[in-house]
């Protein structure tokens, strides 16, 4: 791998993830888990990860807690090798959620427990930030408080925006910053138009993953997309992320938009694959 020039800062998190044969009903009852598995978790980290895959040198720059869950969470992050962890110690316990997940792609995430945010950025997160290339922001307070620093260095902005609705009042510093803008279509029932409202507010690419229905592009050449590689779906957790790892590659490479989002098709298939975030994650230490 080369020295990193991207970082990548947001969640990291240790998750509970429990298959079930569909979503629960709004009302007491008693289900039967078809599996259950804890894991590593956040969308930083899938990132991280899947850049590691790939062999792109990668930053991450995350909160984690003084709990037993943070060595779980650094342990799993070793396994992305060339990947530097800029993990902050804070007070109280990391980010933990519990994932009910079931074959369809559906997911209901509860938050167990998130870390103490700090209102001041780690002083050694903010020197990365400020010489890197490229910077991925996720939605995160992490995110948050170093984007003033990603902003002023110059580097190239990504984020992540997820389920955005076009309104989220959080997602908006990020979605004003950054130039690669990337989504699902889990919160708006008309996803072009929203991409072409971020593209017009100063987004150069907006991306939009549809899950099985592949995913498409928009930037001021248009509009470009790509179907989804057929694969053999094991859970679909972490997808998103290994999308944006195989774009994101791809252009430090010199791809164009329509390569581009192929190459995020075809990485989705690891995340795909395997239980956790990365087929990287199922092999032996």
């Amino acid at each position: 791998m080369n020295s990193p020039r991207t970082v990548v800062a947001g969640p990291a998190t240790w998750n509970t993830m429990v298959r079930l044969d569909r979503l629960p009903d709004p009302r007491p009852h008693t289900l039967f888990a078809r599996g259950s598995v804890r894991t590593l978790g956040g969308t930083s980290a899938g990132k991280i990860l899947n850049l590691a895959d790939l062999g792109v040198a990668s930053t991450l720059v995350a909160d984690v807690g003084t709990d037993p869950e943070a060595d779980l969470i650094l342990a799993a992050l070793g396994r992305a090798g060339g990947a530097e962890v800029l993990a902050r110690r804070v007070a109280g316990p990391s980010e933990q959620h519990l994932n009910l997940m079931t074959d369809a792609g559906e997911r209901l995430s509860i938050y167990l427990a998130v870390p103490e945010a700090s209102p001041e950025p780690d002083a050694t997160a903010v020197a990365r930030v400020s010489a890197a290339e490229h910077v991925v922001l996720d939605l995160s307070a992490v995110g948050q408080a170093l984007l003033p620093a990603a902003v002023a260095g110059g580097a190239t902005l990504w984020t992540d925006l997820h389920d955005y609705d076009g309104v989220a009042e959080f997602h908006r510093p990020f979605a004003d910053a950054c130039s690669f803008v990337f989504l699902n279509d889990d919160g708006t029932d008309d996803h072009r138009a929203l991409m072409t409202a971020l593209l017009e507010q100063g987004a150069s690419t907006v991306v939009c993953t549809l899950g099985a229905r592949g995913a498409v592009a928009r930037t001021a050449d248009g509009w470009f997309e790509t179907a989804a590689e057929p694969t053999e779906v094991v859970d679909t957790n972490g997808a998103g992320d290994a999308f944006f790892a195989g774009f994101f590659a791809a252009h430090l490479g010199g791809a164009g938009t329509a390569e581009c989002l192929g190459a995020g098709a075809k990485q989705a298939t690891r995340a795909l694959g395997t239980r956790h975030l990365s087929p990287l994650l199922d092999e032996p230490a």
